[in-house]
């Protein structure tokens, strides 16, 4: 079985500024535009060991056609690049800060680390390496953990990482194709009173409003298809539903001893993790929202499409 990813700190503080106006104050420092091309990160197992390394940066990202945001990201996408390691496996993590104006770092959701020791900033134009045992096997978030970690996240710093299980999951055997969904939210640019205040502009998956409506996720006829889903926020839930099938099962926040059967819709909350697990059974367009229909609306819908063949149709995608 192949995971097929589908991808994507505010200015030094002043410590005699009240903190909202440092948030402020420095959130308009650091909206200089930059637009640093992609770095590609570097993941290289050695043994027991999986060394990865990400970059920090600035990037203008589409995010519905025509639409571009200024965006703070890892490794120049958003949601940052998905990780894949396995259960036990130690994380020798490195953190390269490619933005000249804001400190960054990185807060992995599925390690056991003190925080103030090995989810510190990276100031810029530094690097910082760090290392974790995941232990805990499921589908996690990470994001740049740098205070306000609000502006961080909104702005674009966040991914999603899978713990794969030493043992598997029970399923495994029945599944036929993997695909992973990150939602997430966009507000008025670098705006941090509407990160706070606003509702969002545009609630999305894997970053933008069209890329899974104009490259859908493809199956076959009789398909057990499973998702990767990672609700990134960083403010909204989301009432994950694919129209046109049950849920089979649903392993909360990707760990097999938690697992639920026949579901219609699963809520995740802001950071939530789930592996979701479904069965087509006729060839036609399934869409995939969140059920919070509002949100939906903004761009987080996407297309499962199946074919005889599970070859693309390349047909307009079904609106809901």
């Amino acid at each position: 079985m192949i995971v097929i990813a589908i991808l994507g700190a505010i200015a030094v503080f002043c410590a005699y500024i009240p903190a909202e106006e440092k948030d402020e104050a420095a959130i308009a420092e650091a909206a200089e535009t930059l637009n640093q091309p992609p770095i590609a990160p570097f993941i290289h197992r050695e043994g027991n060991t999986v060394k990865i390394e990400m970059t920090a940066q600035v990037t203008d990202v589409e995010i519905s056609k025509g639409v571009f945001y200024n965006a703070w990201t890892f490794n120049g996408t958003v949601p940052g690049p998905v990780l894949y390691v396995n259960e036990g496996e130690t994380i020798d993590f490195t953190l390269k800060n490619m933005d000249p104006n804001v400190p960054h770092s990185m807060d992995f959701h599925a390690v056991h680390a003190a925080p103030s020791k090995k989810f510190i900033d990276v100031m810029p134009n530094e690097e910082g390496q760090f290392s974790y045992k995941a232990q805990s096997p499921g589908v996690f978030m990470y994001h740049c953990g740098t205070s306000p970690a609000l502006a961080h996240i909104a702005n674009g710093m966040y991914g999603m990482i899978i713990v794969a299980p030493a043992n598997g999951y029970p399923s495994d055997a029945d599944i036929d194709r993997e695909y992973t969904i990150v939602q997430s939210e966009w507000y008025t640019e670098h705006d941090y009173q509407a990160f706070l205040n606003d509702e969002p502009i545009y609630v999305v998956f894997n970053g933008n409003d069209f890329g899974l409506k104009e490259q859908p996720f493809l199956a076959k006829v009789g398909d057990k298809v499973r998702f990767y889903v990672n609700n990134a926020g960083p403010n909204e839930v989301s009432s994950f539903h694919i129209v046109g099938t049950l849920l089979d099962r649903v392993y909360i926040d990707g760990n097999p001893r938690n697992v639920l059967y026949g579901l219609q819709t699963y809520l995740l909350p802001a950071s939530g993790g789930a592996v979701v697990e479904v069965t087509v059974t006729e060839e036609g367009d399934y869409p995939i929202v969140t059920h919070q229909f509002n949100d939906a609306a903004k761009g987080a819908t996407a297309i499962l499409r199946v074919t005889k063949d599970g070859k693309d149709t390349h047909e307009p995608a079904m609106k809901h």
